[in-house]
């Protein structure tokens, strides 16, 4: 058997005369010394010199309560911002660039004037057209004469069927001439009308790029850009996975609606629609793509620009939910620590959703009303028994 811890007892310090203080001080000091020395030799590693064992207490660890709440389900995904409507406006017909009739980057209705080319030109054409169109019409009246007169002339005997037959001709040959030079007069009018470049539509226009004067025409390129911006599209190149879920979102009228979250944070007052859903995936990326407009009186979306969409209900649902900080993850999964009404600790598989701010949405794995341990984690394994308190960190109503 080991040894047993030597109890060690000293006597009675004896009495000295003092003139033999100072010899029987020395001795006294190594007895004590050596008596100390003895009783800590003569104990076994980890035993105490005196007293019961006492048991350490269950670690403490903070819970929270597994609970529902209202939440409102919610995608988000990063999108482009493209104009309805963009156009390049360019010359139709050669001249010199007359008349710029607006500021750069300014607002300009549909139908307003942007660009005027010299007219005189063609309007001299469209005076000369009209002239043929004169000239064919008298000849025509000419015709219709001459087919009239010798038409009486046949049953008298006074005229030849083939006379008749050459006036007949003339006349729908003169008819042709007609057309064509109405036609020359219209196309003439068309080329004045292209003088003027108005605004096919609403929107905001951009930079100039002819002064005044310039020769511009068919080739010369863009004299300006007009674009829409109001309302605005947003594509969204989404997996398919993620379209059948913004699919369904639609088919549940206005279950969904997208809103936009732009760079600082901030998100637009009003949602916008899903507008269109791309026939086919494109197999460059594997993404379809989503099309969503939205209202933007106040040009806070540019074309280009790139903001995070976010589609989400309308009307919030109740759904269970558990701390983050609770969830777990190792090679099967994630989990949670529950604690038991009595205290033990128990590894629980979980299901989870969406986050929603510092929750997880649980789909299984889970009752309203458990205890998870957020708290003192490291703390606790399955099986031990732990001191739950209520977490301070979070809300639990």
């Amino acid at each position: 058997m080991p040894p047993k811890c030597i109890e060690a007892r000293l006597a009675p310090r004896p009495f000295y005369p003092s003139n033999l203080h100072g010899v029987h001080m020395r001795r006294s000091l190594g007895l004590i010394l050596l008596s100390t020395m003895i009783a800590l030799v003569g104990c076994e590693p980890g035993e105490q010199a005196a007293g019961p064992a006492v048991a350490a207490p269950p670690p403490a660890v903070g819970v929270a309560t597994v609970r529902e709440r209202e939440i409102t389900p919610s995608m988000e995904f990063v999108g482009r911002v493209e104009a309805i409507d963009a156009v390049d406006l360019v010359a139709r017909v050669q001249g010199f660039l007359e008349e710029r009739a607006f500021e750069e980057g300014a607002m300009v209705e549909s139908g307003d004037l942007l660009f005027r080319i010299e007219r005189e030109p063609f309007q001299a054409s469209v005076t000369a057209r009209q002239a043929d169109v004169e000239r064919a019409t008298a000849t025509l009246t000419n015709a219709r004469l001459q087919r009239e007169r010798l038409e009486p002339l046949i049953e008298r005997g006074g005229a030849t069927q083939a006379q008749l037959d050459a006036a007949v001709a003339a006349e729908q040959e003169a008819s042709a001439a007609v057309d064509a030079a109405r036609a020359a007069l219209q196309r003439a009018e068309i080329e004045l009308s292209y003088t003027e470049i108005r605004a096919p539509f609403t929107g905001r226009i951009g930079r100039v790029e002819f002064a005044e004067g310039a020769v511009v025409g068919p080739g010369s390129g863009p004299l300006a850009r007009l674009v829409r911006i109001d309302p605005i599209f947003v594509n969204i190149p989404v997996n398919d996975r993620t379209m059948l879920a913004v699919r369904r979102m639609q088919d549940g009228s206005d279950q969904f609606r997208p809103y936009v979250r732009l760079a600082d944070n901030s998100m637009l007052d009003e949602p916008g629609r899903f507008e269109f859903f791309d026939p086919e995936v494109d197999p460059t990326t594997d993404t379809v793509r989503v099309r969503a407009s939205f209202d933007n009186d106040q040009e806070l979306l540019l074309p280009g620009q790139f903001v995070t969409v976010v589609s989400r209900a309308t009307e919030p649902e109740r759904a269970m939910v558990v701390p983050q900080i609770a969830v777990q993850q190792d090679q099967a999964g994630r989990f949670v620590l529950v604690v038991t009404p009595d205290n033990e600790v128990q590894l629980a598989r979980v299901e989870l959703g969406a986050r929603v701010d510092t929750d997880w949405i649980v789909e299984s794995g889970l009752q309203t009303g458990q205890h998870v341990i957020v708290e003192g984690v490291q703390k606790a394994r399955p099986g031990m028994v732990v001191q739950p308190n209520p977490a301070t960190l979070y809300d639990e109503g």
